[in-house]
């Protein structure tokens, strides 16, 4: 009986604990602000982000194989997965958690609201975080 409660108090905090991704990386514009923003939500959730600054973001997108349709500012890698825009920190442990068959995740354009997107005084913008793959995408979730 105890070892089955020790069990289960591992698998809580298994469970509750943040995914730490340690191989993170960021490609932003250099001067682009909300980048910075969604780069700080990413480490306030515990994860490690490696920040690579460049002015060439459209051909940094076309080299990973981002749709057109889905771009946003900046552009990111985590555990061989893309993450295009202001995805929030809990659907990109979600993603890492079920490791479904994908490229990634992409919230399009720069919804207000959206992490890194906060406006004081303004209400946020309904948005949706794309799941994708080269062919096409469906909603993983909505805001």
């Amino acid at each position: 009986m105890r070892a089955v409660s020790i069990l289960v108090v591992l698998c809580a905090l298994f469970t509750a604990a943040p995914v730490v991704a340690a191989d993170m990386s960021v490609y932003k514009s250099p001067y682009c602000g909300c980048c910075g923003n969604w780069v700080k939500h990413m480490e306030s959730a515990g994860h490690q982000v490696k920040v690579i600054n460049t002015e060439e973001m459209d051909a940094v997108k076309a080299i990973m194989g981002v749709p057109e349709a889905l771009h946003s500012c900046h552009t990111a890698m985590v555990d061989g997965y893309l993450i295009e825009g202001h995805v929030p920190a809990k659907d990109i442990e979600r993603l890492l958690a079920e490791r479904p068959k994908a490229l990634g995740l992409a919230v399009p354009g720069m919804p207000t609201g959206s992490p890194g997107m906060e406006m004081p005084g303004t209400p946020p913008d309904p948005y949706e975080v794309i799941l994708f793959d080269d062919k096409r995408g469906q909603v993983f979730s909505r805001y």
